[in-house]
């Protein structure tokens, strides 16, 4: 505190950090003492706002292939949200603000789609290559098979197939970034009409890593690792509503060494941390929150013979300052997640499964 003279002397209030009063003494200033920023978000909210991150990185990876995905929203929803909405607190994964500023993300067994065709099932088989339950029967995939030949089988020898149904294949590859050690993926797709009548080489308009023989059965052409696959039926109806594409529900199969790490519960204080920490000074008491409060708790010592309790390292067990040092504990001041609302929008109007 220091007393003003001079033109400074009639002032009163605060300018910036330093605070002028009027007293019967003269005019004083002192420096106001700056208040500790108390992050905004509870545990709870910051573990759902934390996984949009991921969820849009994933969802953006798409490049809107997933154009009416999702069954039954019509125009009340767009598709973003419809698959934020399906996956949102199911299948948790998180990464830090640096990550995602870096095009970071991780590939998890998110749901990509949602409808009424029967949804096609994998396995992997004893060689880590991922297998269908869409039989082909005789039919082997080679460089010489048409459209038309794969199209007879499929209809031939599993039900609800029809000519005119597409089938899409989706294959993501996890890696990390050589210079910044960020976790990437990157989705590609490609897709067959079923046409009895086209003589194309099938693998002349679709990758053959998703259209092999396998057993009889389709599947992949090499060992999945460190990836992510899932085939996709959708059939065009001939009505003319929002609703007409109907489409089998499908979730990603994964196979990654990368995803466990970014769903513990260091990956979530480390994602929350980035965006400003967790507010735990409304639950200082919860068992969960104290490791995560940078405190440590007092240690109390009781004797039975004595009334009297006593306090290790923390001090006075009813020491105000235990207390209030407690009480206000939380995570990092900084960020906002605010910035991870991207990536949905109304699905674009890119390419979907039909043309």
């Amino acid at each position: 505190m220091a007393k003003v003279f001079g033109v400074g002397s009639q002032l009163s209030g605060k300018v910036g950090q330093i605070t002028y009063m009027q007293t019967k003494y003269g005019t004083v200033a002192y420096e106001s003492r700056a208040k500790a920023k108390v992050p905004r978000r509870s545990e709870k909210q910051m573990e759902i706002r934390t996984q949009w991150v991921n969820l849009a990185a994933v969802y953006r990876q798409f490049n809107q292939t997933l154009k009416r995905a999702f069954e039954g929203i019509g125009n009340t929803m767009s598709v973003y949200n419809a698959f934020v909405q399906a996956n949102i607190g199911v299948c948790k994964v998180y990464i830090t603000k640096k990550m995602r500023l870096n095009g970071g993300s991780v590939l998890a067994p998110y749901q990509i789609t949602r409808g009424t065709l029967p949804s096609i099932s994998t396995t992997k088989n004893g060689q880590n290559v991922l297998v269908t339950d869409i039989a082909l029967g005789g039919l082997t995939l080679s460089e010489s098979t048409t459209v038309a030949q794969f199209a007879a089988a499929l209809i031939a020898y599993n039900d609800g197939w029809a000519e005119g149904d597409q089938l899409t294949f989706f294959y993501g590859v996890q890696m990390v970034d050589s210079v910044t050690a960020t976790p990437r993926a990157k989705i590609t797709g490609s897709k067959v009409v079923l046409d009895l009548s086209d003589s194309t080489p099938l693998w002349d308009i679709v990758a053959s890593l998703g259209f092999a023989s396998v057993g009889g059965f389709l599947g992949m052409s090499t060992a999945i690792t460190d990836g992510a696959a899932a085939w996709v039926h959708s059939r065009e109806s001939s009505t003319s509503s929002a609703d007409s594409l109907k489409v089998s529900t499908q979730f990603l199969y994964v196979d990654s060494t990368l995803l466990a790490r970014y769903q513990s519960d260091s990956a979530f204080l480390n994602s929350a941390d980035s965006y400003g920490g967790i507010n735990s000074a409304a639950v200082y008491l919860q068992p969960t929150s104290l490791g995560n409060s940078g405190v440590s708790a007092p240690v109390i010592n009781v004797n039975e013979n004595d009334n009297q309790s006593q306090s290790g390292s923390g001090g006075n067990a009813n020491d105000n300052g235990n207390e209030n040092g407690g009480g206000n504990s939380g995570g990092n001041t900084g960020g906002d997640t605010g910035g991870d609302n991207t990536g949905g929008g109304n699905g674009g109007t890119g390419e979907g499964f039909n043309d």
